[in-house]
Order: structure tokens, then sequence, then C-alpha cells
């Protein structure tokens, strides 16, 4: 697949909340690399990424919205604009704003890297 058909792809499955699909994009050696200094900053291969995720959205008390925007494509790299409002069990409600960058080789993302505003944690 070429890097749009990923991207294009990967937002339609995000947009339907089928996440087994969108995981299946990874490359199985796929790294996840969140801000510095934020929980699970870089995590390696996609079973660990997936369970990374599950974690995290455990955490998760409600949803009270979210948007994931167009991708945008330059070479073998996308760009996917998304946002959350949440209310998580330990932390309260937070509403979060991302870019969320990736990076395709051979059809399947290689990485994933988010960039955002780190919330003050306590």
């Amino acid at each position: 697949m070429k890097t749009q058909e990923v991207a294009d792809k990967l937002v339609s499955f995000c947009r339907e909340g089928q996440y087994d699909e969108a995981y299946g994009l990874y490359a199985e050696d796929a790294v996840s690399m969140e801000m510095p200094g934020m929980p699970n900053e870089v995590t390696k291969g996609r079973e660990n990424i997936i369970k990374q995720n599950l974690e995290w959205a455990t955490g998760i008390e409600e949803m009270h919205g979210g948007t994931v925007g167009d991708p945008v494509v330059a070479g073998n790299h996308f760009v996917v604009p998304m946002s959350m409002d949440a209310t998580f069990k330990e932390t309260g409600r937070m509403q979060m704003d991302e870019l969320c960058m990736y990076q395709v080789e051979n059809g399947e993302i290689k990485k994933v890297s988010y960039h955002y505003e780190v919330p003050s944690m306590g």
C-alpha cells in the first residue's frame, strides 16, 4: 500500500472505532513514541503497542467526545490531528489535542509519534 492508502485506512478505522483493524496496519516491529517524560515513552513491537493502548483505555471512565481529522501526507510520512475529551479514573476530565505522525515502510506503519501539550500531573 502507498502512504496515502495507509493514511486513509487508518483514519477510517479510527473514526469507526475499529482499533483492531487499525493496529493491523502496523508492522510487527513498529515503534510508538509518546512525549518525553510521559509513561510508556517508547514502546517497541505491535503486540506491546496494542497492550499499552488497551491498558490506557481501561483508565478511561467516560468518553465525552473526540475527533479524527484528515491525514496530511508527505513522502512516506503522514500526520493526523486528533482530539479527545474524556474523564479518567485517576485524574478526572481532560481535553486534549494532538498531532499523530506516522512513518510508513513497505505498506505498513513502522513508527508513530504523538505530539501534544503535556498535562500537569497532579
